[in-house]
């Protein structure tokens, strides 16, 4: 979307801040995901709810025909409303709690992803007392970087997430054991926002050598689960607005090495939303001090918090004017002073009332707005509703 396709005069009766979501450019998006994944045999493709739950969104990502990736007991419940085929929806996490874990089972999710040892005799206890057999994929962490930010980056040793890989063995084979777990899958996840196709590679070849090690154990599984992590174009979101889903999923075709019948499984959620989503905020003030100016605006970290949490890079543009550019800080009104969407950018020079747009919200913006300072949560549209 450009910055001349918002329909800025339908803005004006809304209550800002608020999202606004492109949902053509959200199923089209969809559609270059199935149409470069079908290209290959045996792939499959869940969104990662994490990244927007909004209901509107996640009914249209399952008409697509998407499964489902949840890391809570009410992402769970949320898929399951949007009507997303249990036999779709696997279910990971470093922390389940045990009423998160039934309604797994409940629900006959199609597995679950387990992080230790301590999990899988809980899950395996749980689902002893429902009569029932729990799939399982173990999350190994495979110690593979990713060229992205250091809080996002989920693959090394250091992380708290997955199974060290010297414990793979013992603990599949302790999995064997138990009568009411079955072991289905490894699944893998590195890292978010990764634009270096390398670092897919990398962790192909970390899989490859897994499944060498497995079959010299006569131990086989059904499914390779790589997780997501595909970045976007923050800095280009009109030029770019898809990201290059080919190379994303030819990378594993030809570097993966898949056994006779194994599906490999993703789990994208930023690649999916991010592009199709903006935050529309109204300037409040514009502050003239004495080295900066400052656009004074009605959002703020708490319904956008990546730039303060990540330092993260959104494109603003002003939506409402087609003055020459003038230099702002863009800050909203929380009393902290990271709220700060952007420093000494360029914007059409702005006036009380005009709105901005932030780029690339729609993952991990409306999903992860507060209510610090008793704000308001902020509402989400559709552009085929407005």
């Amino acid at each position: 979307m450009t910055k001349g396709q918002f329909p800025t005069a339908k803005f004006q009766d809304i209550q800002t801040p608020f999202y606004y979501y492109d949902t053509e450019l959200l199923r089209e998006t969809l559609r270059a995901i199935n149409s470069e994944a079908q290209k290959h045999e045996g792939f499959c493709v869940h969104y990662a709810v994490k990244a927007n739950a909004n209901p509107r969104i996640l009914r249209i990502i399952r008409e697509a025909g998407l499964g489902a990736d949840c890391v809570s007991g009410g992402e769970i419940e949320a898929s399951v409303r949007a009507g997303f085929p249990s036999s779709k929806i696997v279910y990971a996490g470093v922390g389940k709690s045990d009423w998160e874990i039934n309604l797994g089972l409940e629900n006959d999710i199609f597995c679950f992803n387990v992080e230790s040892i301590p999990e899988l005799e809980v899950i395996n206890e749980l689902a002893t007392a429902k009569g029932k057999v729990a799939r399982v994929a173990f999350r190994l962490n495979p110690n593979v970087g990713a060229h992205t930010h250091a809080n996002i980056t989920t693959g090394l040793a250091e992380n708290k997430f997955g199974i060290d890989m010297r414990d793979m063995l013992k603990v599949i084979e302790e999995a064997q054991s138990m009568a009411n777990v079955k072991v289905v899958g490894l699944h893998f996840h590195i890292g978010s926002q990764i634009l270096d196709m390398g670092d897919f590679e990398a962790l192909c070849n970390r899989v490859n050598e897994l499944q060498l090690e497995l079959e010299r154990h006569c131990i086989k599984v059904d499914h390779i689960n790589v997780g997501g992590g595909l970045g976007i174009d923050y800095q280009h979101p009109n030029r770019v607005s898809i990201p290059d889903f080919k190379s994303y999923f030819d990378t594993y075709a030809k570097k993966l090495k898949l056994r006779p019948g194994q599906t490999l499984h993703f789990e994208l959620g930023r690649a999916v939303v991010a592009q199709c989503g903006s935050l529309i905020t109204r300037t409040l003030y514009i502050k003239e001090g004495s080295v900066k100016k400052f656009a004074i605006v009605d959002a703020g970290f708490t319904d956008l918090i990546r730039p303060a949490l990540y330092q993260a890079y959104h494109k603003i543009e002003n939506i409402s004017s087609e003055e020459e550019p003038d230099t702002y800080d863009v800050v909203g009104p929380i009393c902290e002073s990271t709220d700060v969407f952007a420093k000494q950018i360029d914007l059409n020079r702005a006036h009380r009332g005009d709105l901005l747009a932030i780029r690339s919200a729609g993952a991990y913006g409306e999903i992860m707005a507060s209510q610090y300072n008793c704000r308001r949560l902020p509402k989400g549209y559709m552009s085929d509703e407005i």
